[in-house]
């Protein structure tokens, strides 16, 4: 391995590029080292960590992921000791280590979908102690490859191989300081550059109310020259009445942006309906090569979006590349890793044995073995992902579905099409997380449902769809046991839809959604109320039998305990009390449908604890869904054939350019097709 020192009283070379005589080639800087801007400590652990790993290896935890021990250095980092957004101190005697989601190299990712085979480290110190440089391999253990003294101001860059990469393993460097201590002024990751063109980039986001998160987030990426560098446009379609454009701050930001930043107007059509918008500007624009797509109540890490238009720029084929999701509120979390769609279930999820929620503050990247090895993806959510035009050329804009499964079908249409879709580690941005939602109990019920049988009706490999029709009439039931009408009816109206055949979708494109909310007075289950004191104090019957509340059934008594619910849920009327008063009253983590289902009414809290609704049991409403969910899944099963030819053989049509042209301004004009 060479290494090369360039003295202080040198000129370093551009931050974009650089020239190695050991590659004797052009190369571009492809991943920098950087520091949170705003010295936020709650994320430090996602940028750096002291200390060392105990002995390199990484040890089971018994969930799938390792966990050891991190021996503390015995002195944390100082927010005084950021210097910068690439500079950090090293205190004397101290050790800090850049193996973290954010700094530490994704080798494996670029030795698998890239052109690269080498990768060239530069890391430009002042002060003494030493520079150790490590590799991990797939299965999480840790290599050290070599180790550097360094005194004064100098710029060291070492050449490094991606051959052993392929099925998993970082690169990263830690820094040791001696007794006079040490700073990082620079380091970044670089390849040969082999003539590959710069592509250029827009940003597309798509907002509903949520101006205050857009304009903070056109902010960030107003304040990053380097990623301005790579933007055409950055096109914002508010759907809203809460005008990103009446934001204070906005008029400052736009002037700042000038011609890179455009507000489209537009009717709600859902996240599928403004993201395809961003789809379609681009393609129309005819000059950026890829667009990247966010959702509005993000906070970005700038650097992880330029780092995504330059891995995509060395890519094979053109390739989607996706942003990993980290919690909003709890920001060291990491949500979403990797996803892939169970096509015998059609159930999107963590892939592998993969799951969510994942804290780097308390077991940190070098400790945590499942993020060693490469996981492939089907697809990727669209609170950040990176999409070439060549692909939206070839397969499409989004399907018309409002929201929900969007992402997830065009990550299984373009991977049919030979297009690749890569989860890419070091580019994130944070979301609010799904933990406080349940919209499957509202109206997006009626897309959860309707969105998965499209998709699998144009994706699913199996005959009849596999289990899909089964666990669709599950969750129906389920619905309908828990005292949830609003819900089962919403996924009722999603079956008729279904079996009309492909053309609902664009033609129900801006009303259905209102529609669903207008059904909501209809149903007391429905009737979220913020008041406390809203409902009358729980009062029961006959208290619990044996003094327990109903648990869970057991897989052998399954069978009888349904036949039994079954008779109670749709033949015996509720109790005259439970009308006058809840028999309970119930937290929302506590209420499982085995639970409801015992019941004859209840008040259950929301997911996010701003309100509860009086679930009532309604045997004739009951047995009156439950008939109509079992003939309308009958239908599904026998025309499955029928319908999945039709769906197929208009994909194209569906998603094309045109067809969303016209839906467009048919919002536009109030008018449907």
């Amino acid at each position: 391995m060479s290494k090369q020192a360039v003295q202080s009283g040198q000129a370093l070379e551009d931050a974009a590029t650089l020239f190695d005589p050991a590659e004797s080639s052009p190369m571009r800087v492809v991943h920098r080292v950087v520091f949170p801007a705003d010295k936020d400590l709650d994320v430090l652990p996602l940028y750096m960590d002291s200390g060392d790993v105990s002995n390199g290896l990484l040890g089971d935890n018994g969930a799938g992921a390792a966990a050891v021990q991190i021996q503390a250095s015995g002195t944390s980092l100082h927010p005084d000791d950021l210097l910068g957004r690439r500079s950090v101190r090293v205190r004397p005697g101290q050790r800090l280590s850049l193996g973290s989601y954010f700094n530490a190299f994704p080798a494996a990712y670029w030795r698998k979908w890239t052109t690269v085979s080498s990768v060239t480290l530069r890391v430009q110190t002042s002060g003494s102690g030493s520079l150790v440089v490590y590799r991990s391999n797939a299965r999480g253990v840790t290599q050290r490859v070599e180790s550097f003294r360094v005194a004064g101001e100098e710029t060291n860059v070492h050449p490094l191989s991606l051959a052993q990469f392929g099925d998993g393993g970082w690169y990263w460097f830690d820094l040791i300081a001696d007794a006079e201590g040490m700073t990082l002024i620079s380091a970044d990751w670089s390849v040969p550059d082999n003539g590959k063109a710069h592509g250029r980039l827009n940003i597309g986001v798509t907002t509903y109310n949520r101006a205050d998160y857009c304009n903070n987030t056109i902010g960030a990426i107003a304040a990053d020259s380097d990623l301005r560098a790579v933007i055409h446009e950055m096109i914002v379609v508010d759907q809203g009445n809460d005008k990103v454009r009446d934001v204070p701050g906005f008029n400052e930001l736009a002037a700042d942006m000038g011609k890179q930043l455009r507000i489209i107007d537009q009717a709600n059509l859902g996240g599928s309906g403004g993201f395809s918008r961003n789809m379609l500007e681009t393609v129309n624009g005819g000059v950026a090569n890829y667009v990247l797509l966010l959702d509005d109540d993000v906070m970005v890490e700038t650097e992880g979006i330029l780092r995504s238009a330059t891995f995509a720029d060395f890519c094979r084929v053109p390739t989607i590349v996706g942003g990993h999701m980290f919690d909003m509120f709890d920001r060291s979390v990491l949500h979403a890793y990797a996803e892939s769609v169970n096509l015998w279930k059609f159930l999107w999820g963590p892939s592998g044995d993969l799951y969510h929620r994942h804290n780097l503050a308390a077991q940190n990247l070098r400790a945590t073995a499942w993020m060693h090895r490469r996981w492939d993806v089907d697809f990727n959510g669209w609170w950040m992902c990176l999409i070439p035009t060549a692909v939206i050329k070839e397969i499409g804009l989004s399907l018309p579905v409002f929201i929900k499964w969007d992402d997830a079908e065009y990550g299984l249409r373009a991977k049919a099409a030979g297009y690749p879709t890569v989860s890419m580690p070091g580019t994130a941005v944070w979301h609010v997380s799904w933990i406080d939602k349940d919209d499957s109990v509202d109206w997006q019920a009626y897309f959860h449902g309707r969105n998965r049988l499209v998709a699998g009706l144009m994706h699913s490999p199996y005959h009849k769809g596999g289990d899909l029709l089964k666990q669709s009439l599950a969750t129906d039931v389920k619905h309908i046991f828990s005292m949830q009408y609003y819900a089962a009816s919403a996924r009722i109206s999603a079956l008729h839809d279904v079996l009309s055949g492909p053309d609902h979708m664009h033609r129900t494109m801006a009303k259905r959604a209102p529609e669903l909310r207008a059904m909501k007075g209809k149903f007391p289950d429905s009737a979220m109320q913020q008041d406390p004191a809203a409902f009358p104090p729980p009062r029961r019957r006959k208290p619990p039998k044996k003094g327990k509340e109903p648990s869970a059934p057991k897989l052998y008594a399954l069978a009888p305990w349904l036949v039994k619910t079954l008779i109670k849920q749709t033949t015996i009327p509720a109790s005259d009390l439970s009308v006058q008063n809840p028999e309970v009253a119930i937290a929302h983590q506590d209420s499982k449908w085995w639970r409801l289902s015992q019941l004859d009414s209840a008040v259950v809290s929301n997911a996010d604890g701003t309100g509860a609704s009086w679930y009532q049991r309604d045997a004739k409403k009951a047995r009156a869904l439950l008939r109509e969910s079992i003939l309308l899944h009958m239908r599904l099963r026998q025309d499955w054939e029928n319908l999945q030819k039709q769906y197929r053989s208009q994909l194209a049509e569906v998603t094309s350019i045109e067809a969303w042209e016209a839906t467009i301004k048919d919002a536009e004009n109030g008018s449907a097709r």
